[in-house]
C-alpha cells in the first residue's frame, strides 16, 4: 500500500465543507428564557426552530460552532433504517416495531420537505439505499432481515446486485426505495442559517458544563455566564453523558471515521459496475457505506469504531483505521485501485444501548433526545420538531410517542473497547470465509 499521509489531507472536523469564520456570542452573565435547548446539532436546531415558530422564547446553547459536529462530519445518508437487527428488534420491541418503521419512513420525508421550506442546497440525490450483503452467507440473513421490514410496512425491496447496477462484490440485499444521498455539511450549516435567521436566541462557543434542576426552574451552567430556563431540552448526543444529570448508559460516544477519494470518471464507475450510482450499506456488524458525491468523488465511512479515553476532543483520524477504509475500498471496487485516498475525516457520534432514538424526561423540567446511532441524520430532525410542539402545548406526536421512554433507565449495551474490536475480527472473518466459498 502506498504511503498515506503524503498525498492526504487529515482533518479534525469535517472535510465535507469550510468551517463558518463568524461565529455568534458565548453566554455572557445571567440569561433567562421560556425554553433552551443543549446541542446545536440537527436535532437541537429543529427543536429551537419549532419553538420559535410556535411563538416560544428559546435560546440555544452550542460548545463550537451549530451543526459543526457529528451533524456535519456523517456520510450524508438521508435512510429508513431503523436501528440494530430486526428480528431482534421485532422480538423485544413488538409492540411498537411497526410505529419504528413508520417513524423512519416519516422522517426521511420530513427531512426533504425541510430543504424547500428553508431554502436549503445540500446537494441532494433521492436515490434510495441498497442494505448490502458482501458474501452469500450474509445475503441469506439479509433476506432475512429484510422480509421482516417489508412485513412492517418498510417500502423495500429484496434485490439482485446486478439487477441494481452496483459491482459484483455487492451480491444484493434490501433496497430501500425512500431517501438517497447529500452532503451533509452544508445541510448543517443551511439550518444554522435559517436558525440565524429566526427569533432563536443563539450561543455558541458556550459549552455547558452542568444542569442543574432547581425545582421550579433549570440553570445551566458555561463557562461565561449562566441561563436560566423553565424547560430544557437535551440535544448533545455524544457528549450527554459529560453532564451529571444525564442518566448512565443513555448514551455511548464512538468515533466514526470518513476517507474521501480523489475524483473519479464517471466510465470507470461505469467500468466498475456501478452504472446506478445507489449508495451502499454492507450488512457487517459494524458497516462500511460507498458513495458518489456531486464533486466527482467517493466517500467511504466506518469499518472500525473507537471508543473515547478520557474527555472527547477533536483529532486528526487515526491513520490505522485509515489504511483499513482504503483496504476496503480496494477490495470492493478492485477495477480501482488506483484512485487515490485525497481526504481523512472523522467524529463523535452517540449510540444508545439498543441503537433506537429514545426520547423522555429526566425530570419534569428537563427532557433528552438521543437521535443518533449512525443513522439519524433524519430522525434528529424529525424528533426534534415535534419535541418543538409537544412543549409549545400541541401534544405528542404518535411518533414522538414510540420512542418515548416513560422512566430514565437503560440496560447496558454492546458498545464498549473489547466488543467493537471482536465485532471487527467477526466482520474481517465472515470477508474471508465468503472469499473462500
Amino acid at each position: 500500500m502506498k504511503n498515506l499521509t503524503a498525498p492526504m489531507q487529515f482533518f479534525p472536523d469535517t472535510g465535507w465543507i469550510d468551517r463558518p469564520s463568524q461565529l455568534e456570542a458565548a453566554v455572557e452573565g445571567e440569561q433567562s428564557f421560556d425554553f433552551a435547548v443543549v446541542g446545536g446539532g440537527v436535532g437541537g436546531m429543529l427543536t429551537a426552530l419549532r419553538l420559535a415558530e410556535n411563538g416560544r422564547q428559546v435560546a440555544l446553547l452550542e460548545s463550537d460552532v451549530l451543526g459543526w459536529g457529528a451533524s456535519a462530519r456523517n456520510a450524508g445518508y438521508l435512510t429508513t433504517a431503523v436501528g440494530s437487527d430486526p428480528a431482534i428488534l421485532a422480538k423485544f420491541y413488538a409492540d411498537r416495531f411497526r410505529g419504528l418503521v413508520r417513524l423512519a419512513d416519516a422522517a426521511v420525508h420530513f427531512s426533504e420537505d425541510l430543504f424547500g421550506h428553508y431554502s436549503i442546497d445540500c446537494d441532494y440525490e433521492q436515490t434510495g439505499v441498497l442494505g448490502s450483503a458482501v458474501t452469500a452467507s450474509q445475503l441469506k440473513q439479509v433476506k432475512t432481515s429484510a422480509q421482516i421490514l417489508i412485513d412492517a410496512g418498510i417500502d423495500s425491496e429484496i434485490v439482485d446486485g446486478h439487477d441494481l447496477g452496483v459491482p459484483d462484490t455487492f451480491l444484493g440485499g434490501v433496497y430501500a426505495r425512500a431517501g438517497g444521498i447529500l452532503n451533509p455539511g452544508k445541510y448543517a450549516l443551511g439550518l444554522r442559517d435559517a436558525v440565524l435567521r429566526s427569533d432563536v436566541t443563539v450561543f455558541e462557543q458556550s459549552q455547558v458544563l452542568d444542569v442543574q434542576d432547581d425545582g421550579d426552574s433549570v440553570t445551566l451552567v458555561t463557562r461565561r455566564g449562566r441561563v436560566q430556563a423553565k424547560k430544557v431540552v437535551l440535544s448533545n448526543n455524544a457528549h450527554a453523558r459529560e453532564l451529571s444529570i444525564v442518566p448512565r448508559r443513555m448514551s455511548n460516544p464512538v468515533w466514526t471515521t470518513a476517507i474521501e477519494t480523489e475524483q473519479v470518471p464517471p466510465e470507470r464507475l461505469d467500468e466498475a459496475g456501478w452504472t446506478s450510482r445507489i449508495p451502499m450499506v454492507t450488512m457487517h456488524m459494524v458497516m462500511e457505506s460507498y458513495r458518489t458525491t456531486t464533486r466527482g468523488t467517493m466517500v467511504i465511512t466506518t469499518r472500525q469504531l473507537q471508543m473515547p479515553r478520557g474527555k472527547l476532543t477533536d483529532h486528526l483520524p487515526d491513520q490505522t483505521i485509515v489504511a483499513d477504509l482504503v483496504r476496503a475500498f480496494r477490495t470492493r471496487f478492485p477495477t480501482l485501485s488506483d484512485i487515490e485516498p485525497a481526504k481523512a475525516w472523522g467524529g463523535w457520534i452517540g449510540m444508545t444501548p439498543a441503537i433506537l432514538s429514545v426520547v423522555g424526561e429526566i425530570s419534569p423540567r428537563v427532557l433528552y433526545v438521543n437521535a443518533c446511532n449512525g443513522h439519524g441524520l433524519a430522525q434528529a430532525a424529525y424528533l426534534g420538531h415535534h419535541i418543538g410542539d409537544y412543549l409549545s402545548d400541541k401534544g405528542m406526536h404518535e411518533d414522538l410517542q414510540v420512542v418515548w421512554r416513560p422512566k430514565p433507565r437503560f440496560a447496558p449495551g454492546v458498545v464498549y473497547p473489547p466488543m467493537l474490536r471482536l465485532a471487527w475480527l467477526a466482520d474481517r472473518i465472515t470477508d474471508r470465509l465468503g472469499q473462500v466459498h
